[in-house]
């Protein structure tokens, strides 16, 4: 075949690019998707009455996506796609979290500001239009990392939580909440950040505990009327000051104690606290210490009434401390349920950002935190000091500003998640979470303790809580809606914005009594912005009844398992609540990404990754690989760059060659897939039959949300069998110079399984699998069209077009399967010994023993076919069956030591003689049940095959060595016959590299001429016919030939030189 013919043919299969140009094919086939809207016709041409509804938790934009994002991104186009495929229509529609303190943390630094007050003087209009801005600083970078990472989303129409009509649907889901009692305004402790001056919800101080040192010091106070002193614990000194009683639990066991010259109080079980000798003088129940008064610690509030006694209280613990507790009722929710029930008076010194106020003469001004060591000094001054120290615990930190919370007592908004806990509970229950222990553990006991959603921040940018008060009538009012809104206000302008200042500065008219009402101050929580998502994107109830009815509830979503205590919490407060129902039905969290010494990677450290660097340097098909591949995606993940590049290469390129090789050689033979096998060939069988179960497999873990098994399964598949195995044993099937019946059947098996790993690994390495696709279809000239402006093929192929495959029950042969795993296991054994021998396999062995006490093992030892394998793959001329290896290999046992010491303690030596002297026939036993006991001092003790040491000693000339139950050994004697078959196949390697070298094609045919002595000349005298055969040599001469290649090497310390013509 002519030169121009040749590439004329290949055109019909293309090459694909190297590894090192996988960006270049990406950038091309996302052009191709894009110009032919394949995404919009993977949503539209699957039936809108069979849907898969899936919800984006939405970023937010004021920051770069991290690698992180890429796992949460990979993991929800994954099952997104592959429901595509399975004839679902998924609807991706994106959302950008807007609203809340991140982004005005972000926007306080740009601008230089520094708190509320800063704030309020630039003007809360102009922050909040920075705020506006602000939100899509990285859009571009978003969208260009969704983009470049496959992940098939709706960009152009999102949800926004800032917009007005996202807003309209939040004060409607309000309202629900509002007219069944469950919306109110409370005085309570909350987790409060004074530097943000906001409270916080529950769920967002759960994100932000951090080990910190605080000091954890021990007073005296001194009991009035007596020579006597209560002795106190804190680790918080500034709430000292604000002391207004002390507590003790009536039923614990309280002493006086004469310890360096004072009597102290304190309870029985926490003597140990003291320092010194101690004398105790007597004990009483904490009963009867109730009442008594003591003097205060600070003179600041010493007047005031109802302070300064003892109190009884059930939360008093004698875990640590000294049993009596200082209470402070401003600043800790059982302090402050105490006060209640006990009318203590709520001392609070404190104002809200932080600082002490003017009745602290002190320390007016001054940040309670800061004040610690001034207070403590003080206290030491006057006596009152006892013992001063420090502790590491875990305290909570504002989530955003990172600054120490106090819980503070004020007045908040509040949702009564408590009133429906059980709903919420129920509705948990039917969520398949994956794994199961999520759900089952970490969210049903944070659901289990539950306290009222602390709705209301004290900020700016965010929702407007949409209560009005009434200046007249004091009646309160919660609109639900923009049109509600407009009918009680005066000149509601057409052109509106529904946050802060605009919506305070409407004329709103009361109902009622006509007076004019105000807005409460307050914005809410951002978490109620994302988790009312299901409702708000489509505006409902003002539009879109029936698309947000088909959208509801989710079948998957999929975050950051810290999303337990953030939108998937957020999510089911509000989903269940109105619906009754979860809002999802399935829930996957993901693990933290970490660096790869196992760090928690952040921008402090210095180890965060961009996911846009990994994606300019690797592209998306080796980050998603890696990222499916690599472990389960509820597991904390190690990213490593060279990992990545070991992890995605192996089955990428493995993908590649099996592709390049089809279509080189298919090029040649100018062969098109009628889409018929007939093919009697064991190895078409067997990779067909496997083929199939593979797909049957990877759908039954696909549709479990076992991605990482499924990702596995297909990569045994593809670099285990089909290209470590079936293609290796079967090129030769392909360099047939005529097309052959058993030539076709191996191109057509080839085509289809091929064809078919495009399918299946479709949702996990789009790109890949698309080039391959559409190349194997004839259809790669579609990557090209559309450029340039022309016009989109609306009939375009995609293999994201395609359904998914199912398998042929009928093409599965179990028989084949199981006896071909035992040829791998032999092979693959037999491989290591003679790579430990360092025997090349082209050098040929006489003979190999193979031994099992299970017959599956070697059932394949009974078909010459499977036989012929093995020993051709190994070059080996015989296999024998071993009924015991005995003759050949002696075993030894060994106890393990690590695994019986703790068994055995001191009869561990008399234990490991015992085992170590077993026979022969013992071991056989171990071998073929497992276990075998031994007596030791007159008991019965059974030693499980786990538990010891097998070693195995084989006779000279000889190597064993085992696969589980399987023992193979080689002969690696070598006759002069064998050596010289060897050096016969080492020089056909040779040509073959020589031919390559030259630029041949591996259809040219040429001719051959040696020089060479002793040994090497023999061996092409006597193989000279196989050599042609291997090499396409018409002709093979010794001498020197005036020809255009030649090449000289060593074989051993003979050299050969060679000449080469192409005919």
């Amino acid at each position: 075949m002519a030169e121009n013919e040749k590439s004329a043919s290949r055109k019909r299969y293309p090459e694909l690019a190297p590894f090192g140009e996988a960006i270049k094919v990406e950038e091309e086939i996302l052009r191709f998707w894009e110009s032919n809207g394949i995404f919009r016709r993977s949503v539209e041409e699957r039936p809108a009455d069979d849907p898969f509804v899936f919800y984006e938790g939405p970023p937010t934009a004021n920051g770069r996506p991290g690698v992180h994002h890429a796992l949460s991104r990979t993991i929800k186009d994954l099952v997104c796609r592959y429901r595509t495929m399975r004839g679902n229509r998924v609807v991706r529609k994106a959302g950008w979290d807007t609203h809340g303190l991140p982004v005005e943390i972000e926007v306080e630094h740009k601008l230089g500001l520094d708190g509320k007050d800063q704030i309020e003087h630039y003007g809360i209009a102009a922050f909040n239009e920075q705020c506006r801005k602000s939100v899509w600083t990285y859009l571009d970078e978003w969208h260009e990392f969704t983009r470049k990472l496959g992940f098939w989303l709706d960009l152009d129409d999102p949800y926004i939580t800032f917009k007005n009509e996202y807003i309209e649907s939040v004060w409607w889901i309000l309202r629900q909440f509002w007219d069944q009692d469950m919306l109110y305004q409370g005085h309570k402790i909350v987790p409060y950040c004074p530097r943000c001056g906001t409270s916080l919800s529950s769920h967002e101080v759960s994100q932000g505990y951090a080990d910190t040192s605080d000091p954890s010091i021990y007073i005296k106070l001194k009991v009035e009327g007596e020579d006597a002193y209560f002795l106190v614990w804190t680790t918080t000194p500034w709430t000292l000051v604000s002391n207004a009683a002390l507590a003790v639990g009536p039923d614990h066991d309280y002493v006086r104690v004469r310890n360096k010259g004072e009597t102290l109080i304190l309870a029985e079980a926490l003597v140990g606290v003291l320092d010194g000798d101690t004398e105790i003088l007597g004990s009483v129940k904490g009963s009867e210490l109730v009442g008594k008064r003591y003097e205060p610690c600070f003179p600041f509030f010493k007047d005031a009434p109802g302070a300064f006694r003892v109190i009884g209280a059930d939360f008093v613990s004698l875990e640590d401390g000294t049993g009596i507790v200082h209470v402070a009722p401003a600043f800790g929710e059982d302090d402050y349920n105490a006060g209640k029930a006990e009318g203590l008076p709520m001392l609070q010194p404190v104002d809200e950002a932080g600082h002490f106020t003017g009745e602290v003469t002190p320390w007016a001004g001054t940040f309670i935190k800061d004040a610690d060591p001034e207070i403590i000094t003080d206290l030491k001054r006057r006596g009152l000091l006892y013992r001063s120290g420090k502790i590491t615990h875990a305290y909570p930190f504002c989530w955003r500003c990172r600054s120490p919370l106090v819980y503070y007592a004020r007045r908040s908004w509040y949702i009564k998640t408590t009133a429906f806990k059980d709903l919420l509970l129920e509705a948990n229950s039917k969520i398949q979470w994956i794994p199961p222990e999520v759900g089952a553990n970490r969210f049903t006991a944070w659901l289990e303790g539950n306290v009222d959603w602390a709705l209301s921040r004290d900020r700016y940018w965010g929702t407007p809580l949409n209560i009005w008060t009434c200046e007249g009538c004091g009646k309160q009012y919660c609109i639900g809606s923009v049109e509600e809104l407009r009918s009680i206000s005066e000149a509601f302008p057409e052109e509106f914005d529904l946050h802060r200042p605009f919506i305070d500065d409407l004329d709103v008219g009361c109902p009622e009594c006509g007076a004019r009402m105000r807005r409460v101050p307050e914005v809410i929580d951002c978490w109620f912005d994302s988790g009312s998502m299901p409702f708000a994107q489509y505006h409902y109830p003002f539009e879109n009844m029936n698309l947000f009815q088909s959208q509801y509830p989710a079948e998957f979503i999929s975050e950051g398992v810290e999303q337990s205590r953030g939108w998937f919490y957020s999510l089911l407060v509000i989903g269940a609540f109105l619906t009754k129902q979860s809002p999802y039905r399935r829930c996957m969290p993901h693990g933290l990404v970490l660096d790869a010494e196992g760090q928690k990677m952040s921008k402090s450290r210095g180890n965060a990754v961009s996911a846009s660097d990994v994606l300019h340097t690797d592209g998306a098909d080796a980050l998603r690989w890696y990222i499916l591949a690599s472990g389960s995606p509820w597991l904390p993940k190690r990213f490593d760059a060279a990992s990545l590049r070991d992890t995605a290469n192996r089955f990428l390129g493995a993908v590649r060659n099996l592709y390049n090789f089809f279509s080189l050689y298919a090029g040649i033979d100018g062969f098109e897939p009628k889409g018929e096998i007939r093919s009697s060939n064991l190895l078409d069988r067997w990779i067909l039959s496997r083929y199939n179960t593979t797909v049957r497999d990877v759908s039954t873990m696909l549709d479990a949300y076992e991605l990482t098994r499924a990702a596995r399964a297909i990569q045994t598949f593809v670099i285990d069998e089909l290209s470590n195995w079936y293609l290796r044993r079967s090129r030769r099937r392909f360099w047939k110079n005529e097309m052959s019946g058993d030539k076709a059947a191996a191109y057509e098996t080839l085509y289809r399984v091929l064809e078919g790993v495009s399918l299946l690994s479709a949702p996990f390495v789009p790109f890949l699998s698309e080039a391959v696709y559409l190349r194997l279809r004839g259809k790669a000239d579609q990557l090209s069209a559309g450029e340039g402006g022309a016009a989109a093929n609306p009939d375009a192929a995609s293999v994201h077009l395609a359904r998914y495959p199912e398998h042929d029950e009928s093409v599965i042969e179990t028989e084949i399967e199981e006896k071909m795993a035992g040829v791998l296991r032999a092979v693959s054994a037999a491989h290591a010994l003679r790579n430990n021998a360092q025997i090349k396999v082209r050098m040929p062995l006489a003979e190999m023993f193979v031994h099992s006490p299970y017959p599956k093992d070697t059932a394949w030892l009974g078909s010459e076919e499977f036989a012929f394998l093995v020993r051709d793959e190994l070059n080996i001329k015989k296999i024998t069956l071993l009924d015991d290896p005995a003759s050949l290999v002696k075993y030894r046992v060994k106890p393990d030591f690590s695994k019986l010491g703790k068994r055995f303690g001191k009869a561990m030596k008399q234990a490991a003689g015992l085992i170590e002297a077993l026979d022969a026939a013992s071991v056989k036993t171990l071998l073929a049940s497992g276990e075998i006991s031994i007596e030791l001092d007159g008991k019965k003790e059974v030693i499980a095959k786990e538990e010891v040491q097998i070693l195995q000693e084989t006779a000279e000339g000889f190597a064993a060595g085992s696969d589980g139950d399987l023992t193979v050994i080689l002969d690696t004697r070598l006759t002069p016959e064998l050596r010289k078959e060897g050096l016969a196949r080492e020089l056909v390697n040779r040509i073959q590299n020589f031919r390559k070298d030259s630029g041949l094609e591996v259809s040219d045919r040429i001719e051959l001429a040696y020089r060479s002595d002793g040994d090497i000349s023999v061996v092409f005298a006597e193989f000279g016919e196989h050599i042609c055969l291997e090499t396409l040599a018409g002709k093979l001469v010794d001498g020197k030939q005036d020809w255009p290649h030649t090449t000289s090497f060593k074989v051993g310390e003979q050299t050969v030189e060679l000449w080469m013509r192409r005919i």
